[in-house]
Protein backbone atom coordinates (compact mmCIF):
# COMPACT_ATOMS: atom_id res chain seq x y z
CA UNK A 1 0.00 0.00 0.00
CA UNK A 2 0.99 3.68 -1.10
CA UNK A 3 0.15 6.47 1.06
CA UNK A 4 -0.22 10.11 0.38
CA UNK A 5 -1.19 12.96 2.21
CA UNK A 6 -3.42 15.86 1.13
CA UNK A 7 -2.67 19.21 2.04
CA UNK A 8 -5.10 22.99 1.05
CA UNK A 9 -2.60 25.46 -0.58
CA UNK A 10 -3.11 28.25 2.22
CA UNK A 11 -0.69 30.90 2.26
CA UNK A 12 2.26 31.48 2.85
CA UNK A 13 3.22 28.69 -0.20
CA UNK A 14 6.14 28.46 1.97
CA UNK A 15 4.31 25.93 4.28
CA UNK A 16 2.68 23.89 1.76
CA UNK A 17 6.11 23.02 0.53
CA UNK A 18 7.45 22.25 4.41
CA UNK A 19 4.55 19.74 4.85
CA UNK A 20 5.14 18.43 1.48
CA UNK A 21 8.70 17.84 2.19
CA UNK A 22 8.05 16.17 6.00
CA UNK A 23 6.03 13.95 3.73
CA UNK A 24 8.68 12.76 2.11
CA UNK A 25 10.80 12.21 5.09
CA UNK A 26 8.66 10.70 6.67
CA UNK A 27 8.14 8.18 3.69
CA UNK A 28 4.67 9.07 1.90
CA UNK A 29 5.23 8.60 -1.48
CA UNK A 30 2.42 11.77 -3.29
CA UNK A 31 1.41 14.62 -2.40
CA UNK A 32 -2.07 15.99 -3.44
CA UNK A 33 -3.73 19.25 -2.93
CA UNK A 34 -7.22 20.51 -3.65
CA UNK A 35 -7.92 22.34 -6.75
CA UNK A 36 -10.38 25.27 -5.91
CA UNK A 37 -9.20 28.27 -7.15
CA UNK A 38 -11.38 30.80 -5.26
CA UNK A 39 -10.66 29.34 -2.00
CA UNK A 40 -7.07 28.67 -2.48
CA UNK A 41 -3.51 29.25 -3.79
CA UNK A 42 -3.12 28.15 -8.02
CA UNK A 43 -2.13 24.65 -6.56
CA UNK A 44 -0.06 23.86 -10.37
CA UNK A 45 2.06 26.80 -9.28
CA UNK A 46 2.96 25.28 -5.65
CA UNK A 47 3.54 22.23 -7.04
CA UNK A 48 6.06 23.42 -9.36
CA UNK A 49 7.80 24.46 -6.21
CA UNK A 50 6.83 21.49 -3.98
CA UNK A 51 8.56 19.21 -6.98
CA UNK A 52 11.40 21.81 -6.94
CA UNK A 53 11.94 20.88 -3.20
CA UNK A 54 11.34 16.99 -3.85
CA UNK A 55 13.23 14.43 -4.91
CA UNK A 56 10.69 11.16 -5.35
CA UNK A 57 7.63 12.48 -4.23
CA UNK A 58 4.46 12.33 -7.07
CA UNK A 59 2.16 15.58 -6.83
CA UNK A 60 -1.41 16.05 -7.82
CA UNK A 61 -4.65 18.11 -7.97
CA UNK A 62 -7.67 16.06 -5.76
CA UNK A 63 -9.26 16.80 -7.77
CA UNK A 64 -9.33 19.01 -10.68
CA UNK A 65 -12.62 19.07 -12.88
CA UNK A 66 -13.07 20.07 -16.35
CA UNK A 67 -15.01 23.09 -15.93
CA UNK A 68 -13.24 25.53 -14.80
CA UNK A 69 -9.93 25.06 -17.14
CA UNK A 70 -9.56 24.07 -20.88
CA UNK A 71 -8.19 20.67 -20.84
CA UNK A 72 -5.54 21.16 -23.22
CA UNK A 73 -4.31 23.62 -20.74
CA UNK A 74 -4.32 20.96 -17.50
CA UNK A 75 -2.53 18.72 -19.97
CA UNK A 76 0.06 21.18 -20.76
CA UNK A 77 0.71 21.71 -17.18
CA UNK A 78 1.09 17.77 -15.96
CA UNK A 79 3.50 17.38 -19.45
CA UNK A 80 5.30 20.63 -18.15
CA UNK A 81 6.12 19.25 -14.93
CA UNK A 82 6.82 16.50 -16.38
CA UNK A 83 9.62 17.66 -18.32
CA UNK A 84 11.17 19.82 -15.44
CA UNK A 85 10.65 17.15 -12.72
CA UNK A 86 10.85 13.61 -14.61
CA UNK A 87 7.40 12.08 -14.56
CA UNK A 88 6.51 13.01 -11.24
CA UNK A 89 2.62 14.10 -11.50
CA UNK A 90 -0.02 12.61 -11.28
CA UNK A 91 -4.03 13.71 -12.28
CA UNK A 92 -6.99 13.34 -9.80
CA UNK A 93 -10.33 14.71 -11.37
CA UNK A 94 -13.66 14.66 -10.29
CA UNK A 95 -17.24 16.26 -11.86
CA UNK A 96 -16.00 19.22 -9.53
CA UNK A 97 -17.29 20.55 -6.07
CA UNK A 98 -16.04 23.99 -4.59
CA UNK A 99 -14.55 25.08 -7.69
CA UNK A 100 -17.28 25.56 -10.13
CA UNK A 101 -19.93 25.91 -7.10
CA UNK A 102 -18.26 29.17 -5.40
CA UNK A 103 -18.85 30.42 -9.11
CA UNK A 104 -22.43 29.64 -9.20
CA UNK A 105 -21.44 26.57 -11.17
CA UNK A 106 -22.25 23.19 -11.63
CA UNK A 107 -20.47 19.75 -11.96
CA UNK A 108 -19.88 18.78 -15.44
CA UNK A 109 -22.00 15.83 -16.95
CA UNK A 110 -20.14 12.45 -16.70
CA UNK A 111 -19.68 12.63 -20.83
CA UNK A 112 -17.66 15.59 -20.66
CA UNK A 113 -15.92 14.00 -17.48
CA UNK A 114 -15.42 10.80 -20.27
CA UNK A 115 -13.78 13.23 -22.97
CA UNK A 116 -12.16 15.60 -20.87
CA UNK A 117 -9.90 12.30 -19.07
CA UNK A 118 -9.28 10.99 -22.91
CA UNK A 119 -7.74 14.13 -24.25
CA UNK A 120 -5.93 15.30 -20.83
CA UNK A 121 -4.08 11.39 -20.56
CA UNK A 122 -3.69 11.75 -24.29
CA UNK A 123 -2.06 14.91 -25.02
CA UNK A 124 -0.03 14.42 -21.09
CA UNK A 125 1.43 11.20 -21.91
CA UNK A 126 2.82 13.09 -25.60
CA UNK A 127 0.43 11.24 -27.47
CA UNK A 128 -2.13 12.90 -30.07
CA UNK A 129 -6.04 13.16 -29.54
CA UNK A 130 -8.62 14.89 -31.35
CA UNK A 131 -9.94 17.78 -30.07
CA UNK A 132 -12.58 20.21 -30.89
CA UNK A 133 -11.98 18.30 -35.02
CA UNK A 134 -8.42 18.60 -34.62
CA UNK A 135 -5.73 16.54 -34.37
CA UNK A 136 -3.54 18.35 -31.44
CA UNK A 137 0.17 17.04 -29.96
CA UNK A 138 2.66 18.94 -27.99
CA UNK A 139 5.11 19.33 -30.67
CA UNK A 140 7.76 19.76 -27.45
CA UNK A 141 6.81 16.82 -25.04
CA UNK A 142 8.32 13.48 -25.50
CA UNK A 143 8.01 11.03 -22.68
CA UNK A 144 5.92 12.09 -20.24
CA UNK A 145 3.51 9.74 -18.21
CA UNK A 146 0.49 10.76 -16.44
CA UNK A 147 -2.44 8.53 -14.91
CA UNK A 148 -5.97 9.76 -14.32
CA UNK A 149 -7.48 8.54 -11.60
CA UNK A 150 -11.21 9.72 -10.83
CA UNK A 151 -12.78 11.00 -7.60
CA UNK A 152 -16.58 9.57 -7.84
CA UNK A 153 -19.31 8.23 -5.48
CA UNK A 154 -22.26 7.72 -7.52
CA UNK A 155 -23.29 4.11 -9.48
CA UNK A 156 -22.89 5.83 -13.00
CA UNK A 157 -19.32 7.52 -12.03
CA UNK A 158 -18.12 4.97 -10.36
CA UNK A 159 -19.05 2.66 -13.80
CA UNK A 160 -17.16 5.51 -15.73
CA UNK A 161 -14.24 5.23 -13.36
CA UNK A 162 -14.16 1.31 -14.36
CA UNK A 163 -14.23 1.85 -17.72
CA UNK A 164 -11.67 4.98 -18.57
CA UNK A 165 -9.90 5.43 -15.30
CA UNK A 166 -6.11 4.40 -14.47
CA UNK A 167 -7.16 4.97 -10.78
CA UNK A 168 -10.59 5.29 -8.48
CA UNK A 169 -10.59 7.90 -5.68
CA UNK A 170 -13.09 7.33 -3.29
CA UNK A 171 -12.95 10.09 -0.61
CA UNK A 172 -14.59 8.01 2.71
CA UNK A 173 -13.30 5.62 4.56
CA UNK A 174 -16.10 3.30 5.48
CA UNK A 175 -15.12 -0.25 5.32
CA UNK A 176 -18.60 -1.19 3.91
CA UNK A 177 -19.04 1.24 1.40
CA UNK A 178 -15.83 1.11 0.12
CA UNK A 179 -16.30 -2.65 -0.16
CA UNK A 180 -19.42 -1.68 -2.35
CA UNK A 181 -17.46 1.30 -4.88
CA UNK A 182 -14.51 -1.02 -5.23
CA UNK A 183 -16.42 -3.87 -6.39
CA UNK A 184 -18.67 -1.44 -8.62
CA UNK A 185 -15.60 0.14 -10.68
CA UNK A 186 -14.21 -3.65 -10.45
CA UNK A 187 -16.87 -4.79 -12.01
CA UNK A 188 -17.27 -1.76 -14.65
CA UNK A 189 -13.99 -2.73 -15.94
CA UNK A 190 -14.18 -6.37 -16.25
CA UNK A 191 -17.38 -5.65 -18.69
CA UNK A 192 -15.36 -3.65 -20.97
CA UNK A 193 -13.15 -6.34 -20.79
CA UNK A 194 -10.68 -4.54 -18.70
CA UNK A 195 -8.28 -5.76 -15.97
CA UNK A 196 -9.15 -4.69 -12.67
CA UNK A 197 -6.23 -5.53 -11.15
CA UNK A 198 -4.45 -2.48 -13.45
CA UNK A 199 -6.79 0.07 -11.60
CA UNK A 200 -4.97 1.78 -8.77
CA UNK A 201 -7.69 2.10 -5.45
CA UNK A 202 -6.95 5.13 -3.68
CA UNK A 203 -9.50 5.99 0.02
CA UNK A 204 -8.32 9.27 1.37
CA UNK A 205 -9.79 10.28 4.19
CA UNK A 206 -8.57 12.81 7.36
CA UNK A 207 -6.03 10.70 9.52
CA UNK A 208 -5.34 12.05 13.18
CA UNK A 209 -3.41 9.96 15.57
CA UNK A 210 -4.22 10.60 18.84
CA UNK A 211 -4.61 9.25 22.59
CA UNK A 212 -6.94 6.23 23.83
CA UNK A 213 -8.93 8.96 25.68
CA UNK A 214 -12.37 9.81 25.71
CA UNK A 215 -11.04 13.82 25.50
CA UNK A 216 -8.63 12.83 22.52
CA UNK A 217 -11.35 10.63 21.20
CA UNK A 218 -13.21 14.17 21.35
CA UNK A 219 -11.31 16.25 19.70
CA UNK A 220 -9.83 14.02 17.01
CA UNK A 221 -14.37 13.89 16.08
CA UNK A 222 -14.76 17.71 16.36
CA UNK A 223 -11.05 18.19 14.30
CA UNK A 224 -12.67 16.06 11.19
CA UNK A 225 -16.60 16.86 11.37
CA UNK A 226 -16.09 18.73 8.51
CA UNK A 227 -14.87 15.37 6.17
CA UNK A 228 -18.42 14.58 6.61
CA UNK A 229 -20.04 17.89 5.43
CA UNK A 230 -17.53 17.99 2.59
CA UNK A 231 -18.51 14.40 1.69
CA UNK A 232 -22.41 15.63 2.26
CA UNK A 233 -21.87 17.71 -0.82
CA UNK A 234 -21.77 14.85 -3.46
CA UNK A 235 -23.82 12.55 -1.33
CA UNK A 236 -26.74 15.44 -1.58
CA UNK A 237 -26.01 14.95 -5.77
CA UNK A 238 -26.54 11.09 -5.67
CA UNK A 239 -30.07 12.06 -2.98
CA UNK A 240 -30.92 14.33 -5.75
CA UNK A 241 -30.61 12.30 -8.84
CA UNK A 242 -31.70 8.70 -7.57
CA UNK A 243 -33.87 9.67 -4.23
CA UNK A 244 -33.16 8.63 -0.92
CA UNK A 245 -31.56 5.27 -0.57
CA UNK A 246 -34.37 1.93 -0.33
CA UNK A 247 -31.75 -0.38 0.99
CA UNK A 248 -30.86 -1.38 4.85
CA UNK A 249 -27.02 -1.16 4.46
CA UNK A 250 -25.04 -2.13 1.51
CA UNK A 251 -26.48 -3.40 -1.42
CA UNK A 252 -25.94 -7.20 -2.07
CA UNK A 253 -26.84 -9.83 -4.61
CA UNK A 254 -28.10 -12.89 -3.61
CA UNK A 255 -24.57 -14.14 -3.10
CA UNK A 256 -23.88 -11.51 -0.37
CA UNK A 257 -21.73 -9.67 -3.32
CA UNK A 258 -21.96 -5.90 -3.72
CA UNK A 259 -24.25 -5.46 -6.33
CA UNK A 260 -23.43 -2.42 -8.82
CA UNK A 261 -27.17 -2.41 -11.08
CA UNK A 262 -27.68 0.29 -13.22
CA UNK A 263 -27.95 3.37 -11.30
CA UNK A 264 -31.18 3.13 -8.58
CA UNK A 265 -31.37 4.44 -5.11
CA UNK A 266 -31.28 0.73 -4.09
CA UNK A 267 -27.89 0.52 -5.38
CA UNK A 268 -26.26 3.51 -3.27
CA UNK A 269 -25.92 1.93 0.32
CA UNK A 270 -28.19 3.74 2.86
CA UNK A 271 -24.66 3.89 5.30
CA UNK A 272 -23.78 6.74 2.79
CA UNK A 273 -27.06 8.94 2.44
CA UNK A 274 -29.05 8.47 5.63
CA UNK A 275 -27.01 11.03 7.86
CA UNK A 276 -27.32 13.96 5.28
CA UNK A 277 -31.33 13.88 6.24
CA UNK A 278 -30.48 16.95 8.55
CA UNK A 279 -28.51 19.02 6.03
CA UNK A 280 -29.54 22.04 5.65
CA UNK A 281 -27.24 24.24 3.91
CA UNK A 282 -23.33 24.67 3.29
CA UNK A 283 -21.12 27.30 3.18
CA UNK A 284 -18.02 27.27 0.80
CA UNK A 285 -16.51 30.10 2.70
CA UNK A 286 -15.69 27.00 5.18
CA UNK A 287 -15.18 24.24 3.43
CA UNK A 288 -12.35 21.88 4.00
CA UNK A 289 -12.06 23.83 7.54
CA UNK A 290 -11.59 22.51 11.13
CA UNK A 291 -13.53 25.20 12.39
CA UNK A 292 -16.46 24.89 9.66
CA UNK A 293 -19.54 25.45 11.06
CA UNK A 294 -22.30 24.08 8.91
CA UNK A 295 -21.85 20.48 10.07
CA UNK A 296 -23.64 20.08 13.04
CA UNK A 297 -25.42 17.41 11.00
CA UNK A 298 -22.72 14.91 11.06
CA UNK A 299 -22.99 12.44 13.71
CA UNK A 300 -19.95 11.57 15.63
CA UNK A 301 -20.21 7.76 14.17
CA UNK A 302 -20.17 9.49 10.35
CA UNK A 303 -16.86 10.83 11.55
CA UNK A 304 -15.66 7.80 13.00
CA UNK A 305 -16.58 5.65 9.68
CA UNK A 306 -15.30 7.97 7.22
CA UNK A 307 -12.16 8.98 8.63
CA UNK A 308 -9.33 7.05 10.11
CA UNK A 309 -8.53 8.05 14.10
CA UNK A 310 -6.93 7.04 17.04
CA UNK A 311 -3.73 5.32 17.91
CA UNK A 312 -1.42 3.75 15.58
CA UNK A 313 -2.42 0.46 16.58
CA UNK A 314 -6.16 1.51 15.46
CA UNK A 315 -5.12 3.15 12.26
CA UNK A 316 -3.27 0.03 11.13
CA UNK A 317 -5.80 -2.11 12.13
CA UNK A 318 -8.24 0.21 9.61
CA UNK A 319 -5.95 0.31 7.00
CA UNK A 320 -5.38 -3.72 6.72
CA UNK A 321 -8.87 -4.10 6.43
CA UNK A 322 -8.93 -1.49 3.32
CA UNK A 323 -6.27 -2.77 1.82
CA UNK A 324 -7.86 -6.64 2.13
CA UNK A 325 -10.64 -5.48 0.48
CA UNK A 326 -8.06 -3.85 -2.27
CA UNK A 327 -7.10 -0.34 -1.43
CA UNK A 328 -3.51 0.27 -3.21
CA UNK A 329 -3.45 3.82 -1.55
CA UNK A 330 -4.48 5.41 1.48
CA UNK A 331 -4.10 9.29 1.41
CA UNK A 332 -5.14 10.89 4.25
CA UNK A 333 -6.16 14.72 4.77
CA UNK A 334 -4.55 16.89 7.10
CA UNK A 335 -6.50 19.73 7.91
CA UNK A 336 -6.43 19.54 11.46
CA UNK A 337 -4.09 20.74 14.17
CA UNK A 338 -2.21 17.83 14.38
CA UNK A 339 -0.28 17.43 11.17
CA UNK A 340 3.10 17.01 11.74
CA UNK A 341 2.98 14.04 14.61
CA UNK A 342 0.61 12.59 12.98
CA UNK A 343 3.21 12.52 10.21
CA UNK A 344 5.65 11.77 12.36
CA UNK A 345 3.73 8.27 14.01
CA UNK A 346 3.04 7.10 10.40
CA UNK A 347 6.61 7.19 9.43
CA UNK A 348 7.94 5.33 12.32
CA UNK A 349 4.67 2.96 13.23
CA UNK A 350 2.05 2.70 10.76
CA UNK A 351 3.42 2.64 7.06
CA UNK A 352 6.35 0.79 8.18
CA UNK A 353 3.32 -1.90 9.64
CA UNK A 354 1.50 -1.74 6.08
CA UNK A 355 4.80 -2.00 3.54
CA UNK A 356 6.07 -5.71 3.11
CA UNK A 357 9.69 -6.26 4.63
CA UNK A 358 12.42 -7.20 3.18
CA UNK A 359 15.14 -9.35 4.63
CA UNK A 360 19.13 -8.48 3.92
CA UNK A 361 19.89 -12.79 4.16
CA UNK A 362 17.47 -15.43 3.24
Amino acid sequence: MDFGVVLQTNPPAARTVQLSQLAEAHGFSHVWTFDSHLLWQEPYVVHSAILAATRRITVGPFVTNPATRDWTVTASTFATLNEMYGNRTICGIGRGDSAVRVTNGRPTTLKALRESIHVIRELGNSRAVEYNGATLQFPWSRGSELEVWVAAYGPLALKLTGEVGDGFILQLADLDIAEWMITTVREAAENVGRDPDEIAFCVAAPMYIGEDTPESRAHMIEQCRWFGGMVGNHVADIVAKYGPSTSSGTPSTSSGTPSTGSGTAENVPAALTDYIAGRTGYDYNSHGKSNNDHVDFVPDEIVERFCVLGTAEEHIEKLEKLRALGVTQFAGYLQHDNKEETMRVYGESVIPALTPPVTAKR
